[in-house]
């Protein structure tokens, strides 16, 4: 028999136990599976099973229609939050891809400082800068 790893996303409760987490009726939560709001997985037998996720999202649900927002604009909210969530992982990978990308490349740039007034310079890695040795002496004007 294998076991699965259980997360966030794993279907575990039944209608009426997520109905009970979310502190809605069961009805409520056939309701929003009807228009699209929250729609949890099924089992073989077409049975309702909702994760942990999904009791989260009707608990986000509840308090939206709460503060006045109707099913539709909680419909295009829950939307955009996907869609927050899937590009910030996008933006992750990307920044993940450069900087590995960055440290691989064998040309990569190091700075130090220029040899007049301090500026900062561009080097390619492996050069040397020769170093000034002069002696500047200030005198107050």
């Amino acid at each position: 028999m294998a076991t699965q790893a259980m997360d966030r996303y794993t279907p575990v409760f039944a209608i009426a136990a997520a109905a009970e987490l979310a502190e809605m009726h069961p009805q409520t939560l056939r309701q929003y599976d009807r228009i699209g709001l929250v729609s949890p997985q099924r089992t073989r037998g077409n049975t309702r099973r909702y994760s942990l996720h999904d009791v989260a999202q009707l608990r986000e649900v509840a308090r939206l229609s709460a503060e006045g927002l109707s099913l539709e604009g909680i419909r295009r909210v829950l939307q955009l939050e996907d869609q927050v969530r899937e590009l910030q992982g996008r933006v992750r990978d990307l920044e993940r891809a450069l900087s590995q990308e960055m440290l691989n490349r064998s040309d990569r740039r190091v700075f130090a400082a220029g040899s007049s007034g301090g500026e900062v310079v561009s080097v390619r890695r492996g050069t040397r800068l020769r170093r000034n040795a002069e002696v500047v002496v200030w005198k107050k004007p």
